[in-house]
């Protein structure tokens, strides 16, 4: 997007403290904080971090064309010639995204726009809302883990990706909502025309460092200047807390909503509001995510009907229980599931599949020759949250017949050191294994498992690579199924796959 804009207008939006330079003969052509990405005409946001400080590369910034700067305090001669826009200690980033919705003209204004915050299950509720607003006639983008880096980019990238679709014709939004995003002021000038709120289980405590923290960083977008309405998960305790002291118009759902309920490996059929229901994704947990969706979407006004066909037309989320045959009769279920809760609903929601491929072979459909076995492959991830290591190490255990140990991205963490304190929980008795190799690690798992057995590999999901201390490689768990399933000479041919599968090798 090549445009300017007067200086004059940010500094409206920006309120700094002071305003170093004549502001009102400069125009903009960008907002950057990260001065390698600064071009002749920028506004740089100096934006202290926990490593390096972005006052510090004020003088690169200015060399390389900035003529404006948001600034915690005066920069002198960095940023001679240039305007300097200084605002309050610790108001760096929240400026920069209101720099960032002034220049791309407020796009969240013409959007009707939901924010969905919760530890688990915000990707597939964001997939699940624009099913059933583009079931409406609302043409609508997602914002959230599969588009980017980031869950919920920086400032002046959500405010870009916001006007594209503006700008190409969409009246709509669903955004994944972080926790670090409301800390850092990510999502600052925007006024969500729904919030959402999925759940909250540990997570992040390496950021946070308390659950009250972390539930006090998701509070944040339920409040009357983020948001005109809430919908809230009732079946949570942190969900109740926050109906109970909502100050925007609040909504709560239930799981008690889907009435009838029948769940499959990768469907699940119910009533909702009298109406029959067929979701094309496994798990209860999902419906509790179509539940969500379902809220969402009655608070911006879209009927019942509209709302149960777009439920129905939604298909699976990449590398949410995403299912994978064998030709010998084994499920494999990749998913995402990296915190405790998501991993024990995940196992949860498999060990149901593992029963119903049980009933089926007591109903002689098959000779059962041995009890059908949920075995499952997965890691934690490096220079995060260690504190969840040993809760997810004991839930597996609990839930699982074969628990395998592996690297997930290992970062710059030592992968053996990671595995420990996954075995730390393990239960004693548990038929358990390490091996770091994830690869290896499927493939064992697969090798091991017999007709009627469900793998979960969990952890990375839709994630296309693997993040090492001095490296990052390829590597989607799909594909490594897929490939290790064609070296047993286990492989559906792609004939038999599902059309979404066909095309990986």
């Amino acid at each position: 997007m090549s445009r300017a804009i007067p200086l004059d207008t940010i500094v409206d939006r920006v309120a700094p403290i002071v305003a170093l330079g004549d502001s009102s003969a400069v125009s903009i052509t960008g907002v950057a904080f990260d001065d390698s990405k600064v071009a002749p005409g920028s506004l740089y946001c100096c934006l202290p971090g926990a490593r390096v400080d972005g006052h510090e590369f004020a003088a690169r910034a200015r060399r390389a064309g900035a003529v404006a700067f948001i600034c915690e305090h005066s920069l002198g001669t960095d940023a001679e010639g240039a305007v300097q826009l200084v605002v309050g200690p610790g108001e760096a980033r929240s400026a920069m995204a209101r720099a960032a919705c002034a220049f791309y003209r407020d796009p969240a204004a013409s959007l009707r726009t939901v924010g969905v915050t919760g530890t688990n299950g915000k990707t597939t509720t964001t997939y699940l809302l624009r099913a059933i607003l583009e079931r409406n006639g609302w043409p609508t983008g997602v914002v959230g883990t599969l588009d980017g880096a980031r869950t919920t980019p920086e400032s002046p990238e959500l405010q870009r990706v916001l006007a594209e679709f503006r700008d190409r014709g969409s009246v709509a939004a669903a955004l994944e909502v972080t926790s670090h995003a409301l800390v850092q002021g990510r999502v600052d000038g925007i006024r969500f025309d729904v919030a959402v709120f999925t759940n909250l289980s540990q997570d992040h405590l390496d950021f946070h460092e308390t659950m009250e923290a972390y539930f006090a960083a998701k509070s944040k977008l339920f409040d009357p200047s983020r948001t005109r309405k809430a919908v809230v998960n009732a079946d949570d305790d942190y969900g109740r807390r926050l109906a109970e002291r909502a100050s925007v118009e609040t909504v709560t759902y239930s799981l008690g909503e889907a009435t009838r309920l029948e769940l499959a490996a990768t469907s699940s059929r119910f009533e909702l509001a009298g109406r029959p229901v067929e979701l094309h994704l496994g798990g209860v947990f999902n419906v509790a995510n179509a539940l969500a969706a379902a809220a969402a979407a009655r608070a911006l006004g879209i009927g019942e009907d509209v709302i149960v066909a777009g439920l129905q037309s939604a298909r699976g989320v990449p590398g949410r229980f995403e299912t994978i045959e064998s030709i010998d009769g084994v499920t494999v279920v990749v998913d995402y599931a990296h915190t405790p809760a998501a991993l024990e609903q995940v196992l949860s929601s498999a060990r149901a599949v593992l029963g119903s491929i049980e009933g089926q072979l007591v109903a002689g459909r098959a000779s059962k020759a041995r009890a059908q076995r949920l075995i499952v492959v997965f890691g934690a991830g490096g220079a995060r949250d260690r504190g969840k290591r040993p809760a997810m190490g004991a839930i597996a255990s609990q839930l699982a017949d074969v628990v395998v140990l592996t690297s997930d991205n290992p970062r710059n963490e030592d992968p053996a050191d990671i595995a420990d304190q996954l075995l730390a929980g393990v239960q004693g008795g548990t038929d358990s294994h390490v091996e770091l190799d994830r690869r290896a690690a499927i493939g064992w798992a697969l090798s091991a498992a017999r007709a009627g057995d469900v793998v979960v590999v969990a952890g990375k999901g839709h994630e296309t690579t693997q993040e090492f201390a001095d490296a990052t490689v390829g590597f989607d768990d799909r594909e490594v199924v897929r490939e290790e399933l064609e070296r047993q000479g286990r492989a559906l041919p792609a004939w038999a796959r599902p059309a979404s599968a066909r095309g990986r090798t």
